[in-house]
């Protein structure tokens, strides 16, 4: 329970000291949370430096709520951490449910407005259902996957996995979303392909999702400049300029910084109007310019790091709910920033995914503090 965590024994001596060595207070991944904390740090300086010149009345205005999302997200995994994650499991439908429910809200408020809408507008803060879906999708269908105890996964057990992962992926792209649905898709590919399945149902899922793809293109549920990015990737020579700028640019000021960078506060584009919104959908691009390959590969060293102490936590686990939710995050944490460093370099269509711990954002931050709150509940209780 939640006060497990924060409680020791009364005559344990300092600390939890004279704690059992199985005590979950004792098997916090310190190595995890601390490369966490130093993204989260490096993404608030990031934040910084790409935003400042934008803002006439505070320049301070966005990392300042950056850190304010840091500390409200430091909170949340906290407490997702103190609690079991067999917890969760247990409450899993319920949130899986709601989220459906909140996505389709989002969809008809969006249709009564005459708008497409991702979030709702909450004043300092919007609130994305589609981060949310990360969360609780990843945990619904961990815990429908556990429950059958096998090395493989059954036809019927894989089709009902597709249906939890499909109901909100379907949601999220008639926002239009293309971006988190592709984050919920690999997700589930990832799961799966760790709890059996066959080469061939991953092949059927991929499949389904490229036809979702194109019937949500061909039924016009993509918006008009997310078709332009994705043409502008496919034949750039044919494309608008307009749908070039942001990418050339942003590979411009990676191709500038060099092997140290320009220096922090000192590049050209990432202080000038030249990157659009490029604190929460180009920071790779700040990163380079100012701190170089150098400071482009710290970064990707770091996230490389979370991705191989997410691996190693999946292994120590002890069950198959523990392992399937470390695949998960494993596989979204390597999948959006893939999508993130490589729209930056010109070699995937730009769809505003956010570099995990370093965009700009309060709901995608939360949700991963959260996530990687479950990965530590699973550590911690990996003796028990």
């Amino acid at each position: 329970m939640a006060t497990s965590f924060l409680s020791r024994r009364p005559d344990s001596g300092l600390g939890n000291i004279g704690a059992s060595p199985a005590a979950p207070s004792r098997n916090v991944d310190w190595v995890l949370l601390s490369v966490q904390a130093l993204l989260t740090v490096i993404g608030c300086f990031v934040v910084f430096s790409a935003s400042r010149t934008r803002l006439n009345d505070d320049p301070y205005a966005f990392v300042t709520r950056q850190v304010v999302f840091a500390i409200m997200a430091t909170v949340v995994m906290f407490i997702v951490m103190s609690v079991d994650y067999e917890w969760w499991k247990d409450r899993a439908r319920f949130l899986y449910g709601l989220t459906l429910v909140i996505l389709s809200l989002l969809f008809l408020v969006g249709i009564a407005s005459g708008q497409d809408r991702i979030s709702f507008d909450l004043g300092p803060f919007n609130f994305q259902p589609a981060e949310m879906a990360k969360f609780t999708t990843l945990l619904m269908l961990a815990t429908y996957l556990a429950e059958e105890r096998s090395d493989e996964v059954s036809y019927p057990r894989f089709l009902g996995g597709l249906m939890i992962v499909g109901a909100p992926a379907v949601l999220v792209i008639i926002q239009p979303d293309l971006g988190s649905a592709s984050v919920l898709v690999s997700m589930a590919m990832g799961v799966l392909l760790v709890a059996g399945a066959k080469a061939r149902y991953i092949f059927l899922i991929t499949l389904l999702s490229v036809s979702t793809v194109l019937a949500a293109f061909v039924g016009r549920l993509v918006n008009s400049y997310q078709a332009a990015r994705i043409r502008a990737l496919v034949n750039p020579a044919a494309a608008n300029q307009d749908d070039l700028y942001q990418a050339e640019n942003a590979m411009r000021a990676i191709g500038t910084g060099g092997v140290w960078g320009k220096g922090w506060l000192r590049g050209p584009l990432t202080n000038g109007r030249d990157i659009p919104v490029m604190w929460a959908d180009f920071p790779f691009a700040a990163i380079g310019e100012q701190f170089g390959l150098i400071g482009s590969a710290v970064v990707l060293g770091l996230i490389a790091v979370l991705l191989v102490r997410i691996w190693r936590i999946a292994h120590l686990s002890r069950d198959l709910l523990g392992t399937y939710l470390c695949a998960g995050v494993f596989t979204m944490v390597l999948w959006q920033t893939f999508q993130n460093v490589g729209m930056t370099l010109q070699i995937m269509p730009v769809t505003g995914l956010p570099l995990p711990f370093i965009s700009y954002g309060g709901s995608g931050l939360i949700v991963y503090f959260a996530l990687f709150g479950l990965v530590q509940s699973v550590h911690m209780r990996r003796m028990r």
